[in-house]
């Protein structure tokens, strides 16, 4: 059984960047960044006794959340004591420097994790026989920084302009690195920024409800934009497929399947800033499953007809619902497992996969849905990933026939 290897670095550095540091006259250009002095960079894989990641989408509330890292080590010399002089690390245990969790597989390496220490703490358990004593460090990613910077005029915000070219502004309006940005151009134009006193977070999660797109950040640490032609778009890729037997496809540990109501909206309320509310309702559900209603506001399309086109799609997108599989769990130490570690290490938001399980009575239940959601939990001896797993936030032919040309939902089937 080939299992994957486990790095864990701590950068005391500081700033944004996860690269090496990078002075006149020495390192490569366009690997490291320039700074006054190298950082300080430090491989804790060693002493790493468990971890926990966390990074994904919150489905009711339609948003990506702050990602999260628990990492556990055995701190025998208490080099993770701030107050001991005699630590490699004295003077540098600071919050907010920098932890990266990569995991390396038949020779390639795979990120995992990238975010800023929130805590250091430690403890002697009093059971334990040996006096060990444990550093838990806890992390989060960027989102975190976007939350807590506040912003209020934001220059190269004009009406006009493309989602993507807004989400870049806002970016810059906070000196976050160009180069840890993957953001795309974006397909619905902005009224001018409101210039109101919010966060950074907000502001650009306004930005990208008002495209139905996406917006997080990437196990690199990298701010993603991406707009609804992939959020959308990309079930329409080559699956992953995964089976409980293992054939045809990957094996998987667990898979939760769920049939309820909580991602049924038969009503929608979108209003833009400076426009009417626009709702859309789709009687038949009403009927059926009572009313559930989604309302945005002061989102930032330049028409009340887009606002419209929005709510049209998303009560046509949410109107049904069926049984769905809400995550499924791979166990990398399965044996022979080795096509099986490259997808839980390589799969990520939006990419499809297809799940089935055997019933009983001969029968099955097989979906192909896109991944929201991806959480590893770590130690000597177990390495599970899960990923949380949803329909398209906005169904692909509904999104084709509305904000691209005439809303006709009359040949659609649930």
């Amino acid at each position: 059984m080939t299992v994957p290897t486990l790095n864990a670095f701590i950068n005391f550095s500081t700033g944004p960047s996860f690269a090496q540091a990078m002075i006149l006259d020495q390192g490569l250009l366009d690997t490291n960044i320039l700074a006054d002095a190298a950082s300080v960079i430090v491989d804790v894989s060693n002493q790493v006794d468990g971890l926990t990641t966390r990074r994904g989408r919150n489905a009711e509330a339609d948003q990506f959340q702050t990602g999260t890292c628990t990492m556990r080590l055995v701190d025998q010399n208490g080099d993770f004591n701030s107050q001991n002089p005699a630590s490699p690390y004295f003077g540098l245990l600071e919050p907010m420097r920098k932890l990266q969790i990569t995991a390396t597989f038949q020779n390639v390496t795979y990120p995992i994790f990238s975010g800023f220490i929130t805590g250091y703490q430690t403890i002697t358990p009093q059971e334990s026989n040996d006096n060990v004593t444990y550093t838990t460090i806890t992390a989060v990613d960027a989102m975190r920084l976007a939350q807590n910077a506040q912003i209020s005029t934001v220059a190269g915000t004009s009406a006009g302009q493309l989602s993507g070219a807004r989400i870049n502004a806002l970016l810059d309006s906070i000196s976050w690195p160009t180069s840890m940005r993957d953001i795309d151009a974006g397909q619905t134009t902005m009224q001018a920024d409101p210039g109101t006193a919010r966060t950074a977070l907000a502001a650009c999660q306004t930005v990208s409800t008002s495209e139905y797109g996406a917006f997080y950040v990437d196990a690199t640490g990298s701010f993603v934009f991406q707009d609804r032609a992939i959020t959308a778009g990309s079930i329409g890729g080559t699956p992953t497929v995964f089976t409980d037997d293992g054939s045809p496809g990957l094996l998987y540990f667990d898979a939760q399947w769920v049939l309820n109501d909580v991602l049924i909206y038969n009503q929608a309320n979108i209003t833009r800033s400076g426009g009417a509310v626009q709702q859309d309702t789709n009687a038949a559900s009403v009927a059926k499953y009572f009313l559930h209603s989604y309302t945005q506001t002061d989102l930032l399309m330049q028409t009340d007809a887009v606002a419209l086109e929005y709510a049209q799609t998303y009560v046509a997108s949410r109107a049904e619902t069926t049984v769905r599989c809400d995550s499924i769990v791979l166990d990398l130490y399965t044996e022979n497992y080795d096509t099986g570690v490259v997808a839980a290490l390589d799969l990520d938001f939006f990419d499809p996969i297809t799940i089935t399980t055997t019933q009983p009575g001969s029968s099955s239940l097989t979906k192909t849905l896109q991944i929201f959601g991806v959480s590893m939990t770590i130690n000597p001896n177990k390495w599970r990933v899960q990923f949380v797993t949803l329909e398209p936030i906005l169904d692909s032919f509904i999104l084709d026939n509305s904000l691209y040309g005439v809303l006709d939902t009359s040949s659609l089937s649930y």
